[in-house]
């Protein structure tokens, strides 16, 4: 199947970064290159490295990114930022780009598993290797799926969830998406299914998390981009589900804070200032065009902020 992603928030994404020709530029999601192809076109002696650790995204971005010299594609974890940037011979960045969430090509390929609505192996590995949705939904304590699907999906019925999951892999393992959206659907009350969408949704959403550790790599990667960014360097994530975008917009907040005294101290002693600027208060979110073509689109959250201070 061929890998194609529908880039998100495009044209506002790629004004947020406000590319220099000679700039240096990292894509941590790079997926099917929408972003990164945009940044690459703009670029003449700078560099863009778009990064990715689906296998599948790294195929499709190379093959889009061929036509521009003055793009790497690195196949990785954005949580090994510094890591990747240090083995690019990369010190400074003067923007990075977070992409979060499933892609998709991701949810759109059954064979991933990432969807309820099609019938597959439980899998939900955007690296394609490591735990997958099937260990972990036939191995974890109920506890601690209870703990998932609470913390991760926010779902109200997770005691009842994770009792049905563990229930039913007494009696045989769940192998399947369709399965487990079964014994998920049937565990919740049939008022609360009557509510409006698909009630497996949240369940997927903290169980693909938990599969991909998806808020620990963005918990990690935050500060790495953060500190990489030159002055007047922009750091831009769209999100795409509350529990990323509260992280994300408490980690700015501690970027843009100043003085922490209290407001009778005659001088400053806590020594704090503003290491960065917010770009806009609330979060960008698509146009009403972009959402008559888009679906996905609804819910992705655009913030940025600008370091000016190291």
């Amino acid at each position: 199947m061929e890998f194609s992603h529908v880039s998100v928030l495009l044209r506002e994404t790629i004004d947020s970064l406000a590319i220099r020709p000679d700039g240096i530029y990292i894509d941590g999601t790079a997926g099917g290159a929408g972003h990164s192809c945009e940044i690459a076109k703009r670029l003449t002696t700078g560099r863009l490295i778009a990064i990715d650790k689906d296998p599948d995204a790294i195929r499709a971005a190379t093959e889009r990114l061929a036509a521009y010299p003055q793009a790497t594609v690195v196949q990785d974890d954005f949580r090994n930022l510094r890591i990747i940037a240090q083995a690019q011979g990369i010190e400074r960045a003067d923007g990075i780009l977070l992409d979060l969430g499933v892609s998709s090509q991701q949810l759109d390929d059954a064979a991933r598993g990432f969807s309820y609505h099609s019938d597959a192996p439980l899998d939900m590995r955007m690296s394609q290797s490591g735990m997958s949705a099937y260990d972990l939904v036939n191995s974890y304590p109920e506890a601690d799926i209870a703990r998932i699907l609470q913390d991760y999906g926010e779902e109200r019925f997770a005691r009842r969830i994770a009792r049905a999951i563990v229930h039913q892999r007494e009696i045989a393992p769940i192998k399947t998406t369709l399965a487990l959206a079964d014994i998920i659907k049937q565990a919740i009350p049939a008022a609360t299914r009557r509510e409006g969408g698909h009630p497996a949704k949240r369940s997927f959403q903290a169980i693909r998390i938990e599969v991909n550790g998806e808020l620990t790599a963005l918990e990690s990667a935050l500060d790495q981009a953060f500190d990489l960014l030159s002055i007047g360097g922009r750091l831009s994530i769209i999100t795409f589900h509350s529990l990323e975008d509260r992280m994300v917009k408490r980690r700015f907040a501690a970027y843009t804070e100043g003085c922490t005294c209290p407001a009778d101290f005659p001088v400053c002693v806590c020594g704090k200032t503003p290491r960065g600027r917010l770009l806009a208060k609330k979060p960008i979110t698509a146009s009403p065009e972009e959402l008559a073509q888009n679906n996905r689109s609804h819910s992705a959250k655009l913030r940025c902020i600008e370091k000016i201070k190291d």
